[in-house]
């Protein structure tokens, strides 16, 4: 019996297989339950008691040896399998076209990368939220316009859930849970009841940001605006606040940038002015502060938040919002890296 198990270990070292198909053969041949190995077993019961352990020595041998082949040349058969799949002969021959980020992607990567060096990090928050969060915790009256139905997604009342008008409900999300130094951008998507046309869309994205601190002043907004506006827009643009009113900030203004098409000598883009608004902003209201559990007698901020569609428009002239939302290939093939 040594003499036929050393005969098929010959057999088995010296196993190949053109095919998948064929190895299956090989396979069952040995390792079967009626394969030539098995039966070997089967009667390994009639070997004599004192040849057992040298027979069943080779025994064992000859079964590892047999399945280590077959798995190694199954082993071979799927490499070459998946190496002869990574050439699809079907394709076209035109060389694949280069993909692109969406202009508006491109846009707040890049608001973005200016807030982080100035100490900026992202926080999100979901686009389903209460009351508390969008409107009363950021001092929002009860009879607020913003605060009806035509111009706000109500899911339901009693509890109030709605779809955010803006991404101020992730700052409150934030001074709930954080004590200052906060310093935060928050960008995302918010929905509004508006009728969808070339200058407005019932959703769009945001970018807002909050700096909480002790003695922040409107003079530390004024600087990160200023450097905000030359990195985004150039070294030779140039900013003015203008007085405005927000629930959430007081006191409050409207910032605008020189127009960058004429120079701020005034053209129809910029209305013949000179100059171009761009976001909001103000110092924190203390109300606002207090509702989020962080003393306004200790600690002051500022805020601000834009469109990124609108800064979108500045930076590549889309006269129309909604091609940012249509897919049209066309208008998004402007934006495509270079070979």
């Amino acid at each position: 019996m040594i003499n036929k198990i050393k005969a098929l270990l010959q057999e088995v070292e010296n196993m190949k297989a053109s095919d998948a198909d064929e190895l299956e053969t090989l396979r069952i041949k040995y390792l079967s339950k009626k394969g030539e190995i098995s039966a070997l077993f089967v009667d390994f019961r009639n070997v004599a008691n004192d040849q057992k352990r040298e027979v069943g020595k080779y025994l064992n041998e000859l079964k590892e040896k047999a399945q280590n082949k077959i798995n190694e040349l199954k082993e071979s058969f799927e490499n070459k399998q998946t190496s002869s799949d990574e050439i699809d002969l079907t394709r076209t021959a035109y060389p694949i076209e280069l993909g692109t980020r969406h202009p508006l992607s491109i846009v707040k990567k890049e608001i973005c990368d200016i807030f982080n060096r100035l100490g900026f990090s992202i926080a999100e928050g979901p686009e389903i939220e209460d009351d508390w969060h969008v409107f009363s915790s950021l001092n929002f009256a009860e009879d607020h316009p913003a605060r009806d139905m035509q111009d706000t997604f109500f899911i339901q009342h009693n509890p109030d859930v709605l779809l955010r008008t803006h991404t101020s409900s992730v700052q409150t999300r934030v001074m709930e849970t954080n004590t200052p130094p906060i310093r935060i951008i928050c960008p995302g998507r918010v929905y509004r009841n508006e009728a969808i046309s070339y200058r407005a869309h019932c959703f769009f994205h945001q970018v807002e940001g909050l700096y909480v601190d002790k003695h922040v002043s409107f003079a530390d907004l004024k600087q990160a605006l200023l450097f905000f506006a030359k990195e985004m827009f150039g070294p030779e643009t140039k900013i003015r606040l203008r007085p405005s009113y927000f629930p959430f900030t007081e006191p409050s203004a409207e910032m605008d940038i020189s127009c960058n098409l004429c120079g701020g000598k005034g053209c129809a883009f910029c209305k013949h002015t000179g100059w171009v608004e761009i976001l909001g902003c103000g110092m924190v209201d203390p109300n606002v502060l207090e509702n989020c559990g962080i003393d306004s007698k200790i600690y002051s901020g500022y805020a601000l938040g834009m469109g990124i569609e609108r800064i979108t428009n500045l930076k590549f002239q889309v006269k129309d919002l909604r091609m940012f939302s249509e897919n049209d290939v066309r208008f998004l093939r402007q934006f495509e890296s270079a070979n």
